[in-house]
């Protein structure tokens, strides 16, 4: 599947300092080995209902990752996916008399063109769930084969041949020091999985399951519903966590530096996908987690299914600037839940005019000063709200001074440093 295509990024003079970021599985921040060539995996859409600001907030901090990556001079690997095929997305198709497949395509083109104007960095790999399945099919027969998946009697009319990953024989089976169990990314205990495995899309309740909290690997063909050739499995369709499972390990080496997402996705979906990745490979998934916060809209969080959204679309259509956009979300900490406000949006729209007209005021000398302080910033787990303090103090003192005499190769130094650095685009 085609992703979108980045914009050059400038290059800068030196290099981010060491990369420290808050790993959600050990509940600390780590320094992130240093080597030749990172990687990460990063979540991509359902697309049914592309783009909003959880979304955006999500794909920026990422992309902070990316750029921070780059700018310590070290090779990116990147990879998303995008779940083409899910109950959401037929659900809506459904209610909307839309075929799924023309939904899937231009919920997935939305997306891209917001991505394109906030300026995050494509992936070198954009991969759908659907021209996944040849590599998902025989690695859930392999799980199968290994004693560690298994099918499912069907009841109340479903048909037989549903095949879940058995978790808690998964983590029997694990006996390395760095092999996963049931709890390793989350920390949760079990009532807490079990409430939100029901909650996001899991089904506790199934009869003929072994654990409440195994997940689907594969739903076999119902009357009415895509499906495509499953081999020894039969006619279906994948679930939702063994997507993401089986795409990293065929683009990714193993384990992958990042595994990245909304909070929202710690339990169950990175939680399940890191199990069966064990069982395949015997490595774990990824050696750090890392979750962006939720963004809310008049208290609550921000969701599909509440339908209380801010579209980028809608904001763009309405002649917002991109560039505003990104900044107003750069004023939180990724790792932070916030609440999306007109008045913050204002108050994004105001700071980017103020950094455009300190740039072309730029005094000399000011520059490389003010480049160190973001990197400091953004290597202390990509504080993004403190880069952007940088930036106003610096601008701030800029105005204030009213100093003559301009100095190009400063300003453009700044303008190459944000753009770089924060994916914030200061010329028009």
């Amino acid at each position: 599947m085609k992703s979108w295509i980045s914009r050059p990024v400038p290059g800068l003079p030196g290099s981010l300092p060491p990369l420290r970021l808050f790993d959600t599985a050990l509940g600390h921040v780590v320094e992130l080995k240093p080597q030749a060539e990172q990687s990460m995996y990063v979540c991509g859409i359902t697309p049914y209902d592309a783009t909003h600001m959880g979304h955006a907030a999500s794909y920026v901090a990422f992309d902070l990752l990316n750029r921070a990556w780059r700018d310590a001079g070290v090779r990116v690997a990147y990879v998303q996916n995008v779940t083409d095929i899910d109950d959401p997305l037929l659900e809506r198709a459904n209610a909307t008399g839309v075929d799924w497949r023309d939904l899937a395509a231009s919920q997935i083109e939305l997306f891209h063109t917001d991505m394109d104007a906030l300026n995050v960095l494509a992936p070198d790999h954009y991969i759908g769930a659907v021209e996944a399945i040849p590599d998902i099919v025989p690695a859930i027969e392999k799980l199968i084969d290994d004693g560690v998946a298994y099918r499912v009697q069907g009841t109340d009319g479903e048909p037989d041949g549903d095949v879940y990953y058995d978790v808690e024989l998964a983590g029997k089976h694990s006996s390395a020091t760095d092999a996963w169990t049931l709890g390793d990314v989350s920390g949760l205990g079990e009532s807490e999985m079990l409430a939100l495995f029901a909650e996001r899309g899991g089904d506790p309740g199934r009869p003929g399951k072994r654990q409440a909290l195994d997940p689907l690997l594969w739903r076999v063909a119902r009357d009415g519903e895509p499906s495509w050739p499953g081999a020894s499995l039969g006619d279906g369709r994948p679930g939702w966590h063994i997507e993401c499972t089986v795409i990293a390990q065929k683009y990714l080496p193993a384990p992958f530096t990042v595994q990245g997402g909304g909070s929202d996705l710690v339990f169950p979906h990175h939680e399940m996908g890191a199990g069966p990745a064990y069982s395949l490979a015997h490595v774990p998934l990824a050696r750090h987690y890392a979750h962006a916060g939720m963004v809310g809209l008049d208290g609550e969080k921000m969701s599909k299914s509440k339908g209380n959204l801010v579209l980028v679309s809608k904001l763009r259509a309405a002649g917002e600037e991109p560039a505003a956009i990104r900044l107003a979300i750069l004023a939180h900490h990724y790792r932070s839940d916030w609440t999306w406000t007109e008045e913050g949006f204002t108050a994004a729209k105001d700071r980017l005019a103020t950094w455009r007209e300190a740039v072309r005021k730029a005094p000399a000398g000011s520059a490389a000063p003010l480049l160190a302080a973001m990197r400091s910033e953004l290597a202390n787990d990509l504080n993004a709200p403190g880069a952007v303090a940088a930036v106003d103090q610096w601008a701030e003192s800029v105005l204030s001074a009213d100093a003559a005499g301009a100095s190009e190769a400063d300003g453009t130094l700044l303008t190459d440093a944000v753009n770089a650095l924060l994916g914030v685009e200061l010329q028009r």
